[in-house]
C-alpha cells in the first residue's frame, strides 16, 4: 500500500511516518530530508534555499519528480512530503494520503526544540518557510495548500502522543483492508 503523510512543519509527520513504516514493515521516504541536505550542501539556511526556489523552479521540481518516480517504482511505501498527496492524486497514483495537523503553537514549540532555537527565531523562521512554500507551490503548480480535499485521513496531533497518532492511522489503515 502506498501511503503519503503531509502537514505543515512540527506536525509530526516525520515521527508518524517512522512509526508507521516499522509497524507495517514499510521502506519511508522522506523528502524534507532532501530539501535539507541540498540546503547543507549549498551552505544555505531553510529559508535561503526556499528564497532561491522561488527564482528556480528547478529545485522544487527536481523534488516533485523523484516522488513520483519512487511512487511509481514502489506500491509498498510511506511518502512524506508537503506535496506528495497533490503530486500522486494529480498523476492517478493510488495512495492512501494523510494530512497531519497541529496548532501554530505546538507546531513552533516543537520546532524550538528539535532545532534547539528560541520560540521568536522558530516563529520567525517557521511562518518565513510556510510562505515560501505556498507561494512557490502557488506559482509553480497551481496548488493551494490549504485545500485539504486531496487527502483521505486529516489528524490533528495537538493533544495525541506520536503512539495515538500511529493508532489513528493503523486503525483507518486496517479498515481499507
Amino acid at each position: 500500500m502506498r501511503i503519503t503523510i503531509s502537514g505543515p512543519p512540527g506536525s509530526g509527520k516525520t515521527t508518524a511516518c517512522g512509526l508507521l513504516a516499522e509497524a507495517l514493515g514499510l521502506r519511508m521516504v522522506v523528502f524534507g530530508r532532501i530539501f535539507r541536505e541540498l540546503a547543507a550542501e549549498k551552505n544555505l539556511s531553510l529559508g535561503e534555499l526556499g528564497a532561491m526556489a522561488e527564482k528556480d523552479p528547478s529545485i522544487d521540481q527536481m523534488i516533485d519528480t523523484r516522488i513520483l518516480d519512487i511512487a511509481r517504482e514502489n506500491p509498498d511505501i510511506i511518502l512524506e512530503s508537503r506535496l506528495s498527496a497533490y503530486m500522486l492524486h494529480r498523476n492517478g497514483i493510488p495512495a492512501f494520503k494523510i494530512y497531519l495537523d497541529a496548532s501554530p503553537e505546538v507546531r513552533f514549540a516543537r520546532i524550538g526544540v528539535r532545532e534547539g532555537e528560541s520560540l521568536e527565531e522558530t516563529i520567525a523562521k517557521t511562518i518565513e518557510r510556510a510562505e515560501s512554500e505556498a507561494k512557490r507551490y502557488m506559482m509553480y503548480y497551481g496548488i493551494d495548500i490549504k485545500d485539504r480535499s486531496v487527502y483521505d485521513l486529516i489528524v490533528n496531533t495537538d493533544d495525541k502522543t506520536p503512539e495515538q497518532v500511529l493508532d489513528v492511522i493503523l486503525e483507518a489503515v486496517g479498515a481499507l483492508k
